[in-house]
């Protein structure tokens, strides 16, 4: 019997690379990483998770409807939404840097959970308190993330080619291992990613480098817009 050592790092490897050379992967997350900051890791995990969650459907429907449903023809067809996708992720990036917005910022503490001191824009009523919670700008984000890794997952027949070692083994253990190796890969290696863009985005907006920040942004943005453009056009 093989040792289930290999199969799991030859997943784990096969998926890491499946992520960071898909540049479509990295740009969809990169705007949300970049706003999310401190939980930018969250982004990724979401990502991750959806991305596994569409390719196990698409590979349930060309299993199960291969006869019936155009399954290949539909996946070629999500690889160009996947571009639109990414093209609006874009401009959302830059609409944020951009927009007029009548609102002020300055420093101030965050009591609830965790205390946090930093500064960013917002509305004063007249009561002379000010209380807030960026969860729900958070939850938006990660539900964005989520939606976006399983249109991923969807999008390219080709993610059945990281599937063919599974084949290859003796035992329903090694392929079992090859899997979850797999989907252990693809989420670490989404969360490192939107976790190290976090932080530096973090670090640049507590530093109070407004123009190193937007400089991040608007990278983010356009290199959202560019792969997107790319991916609507070579498909």
């Amino acid at each position: 019997m093989m040792d289930t050592t290999f199969p799991l790092t030859a997943g784990l490897i096969a998926s890491i690379l499946h992520v960071i050379a898909g540049p479509d992967h990295l740009a969809a997350v990169a705007p949300f990483a970049i706003e999310s900051k401190r939980k930018a890791w969250k982004i990724g995990l979401f990502w991750g998770i959806g991305h596994l969650v569409g390719m196990i459907a698409i590979g349930l429907l060309f299993a199960v409807f291969k006869e019936i449903i155009p399954v290949a023809e539909i996946s070629n067809y999500s690889e160009q939404l996947v571009g639109l996708v990414l093209v609006g992720i874009g401009f959302w990036a830059l609409y944020r840097i951009f927009r007029k917005r009548k609102k002020h910022k300055h420093l101030h503490v965050h009591a609830e959970n965790s205390p946090v001191i930093h500064t960013h824009e917002h509305h004063h009523d007249h009561t002379g308190s000010h209380h807030h919670v960026h969860s729900e700008k958070l939850k938006q984000n990660n539900f964005a993330s989520f939606s976006i890794g399983i249109l991923h997952g969807l999008a390219g027949i080709s993610h059945f080619l990281l599937f063919l070692p599974v084949l290859g083994f003796e035992t329903q253990s090694d392929s079992i291992a090859y899997i979850i190796g797999f989907g252990i890969g693809i989420l670490v290696a989404m969360i490192t990613f939107a976790f190290v863009i976090g932080k530096v985005s973090s670090i640049a907006k507590n530093g109070y480098s407004d123009m190193f920040f937007n400089g991040i942004r608007m990278a983010g943005g356009l290199f959202a817009i560019i792969i997107g453009v790319y991916w609507i056009f070579s498909f």
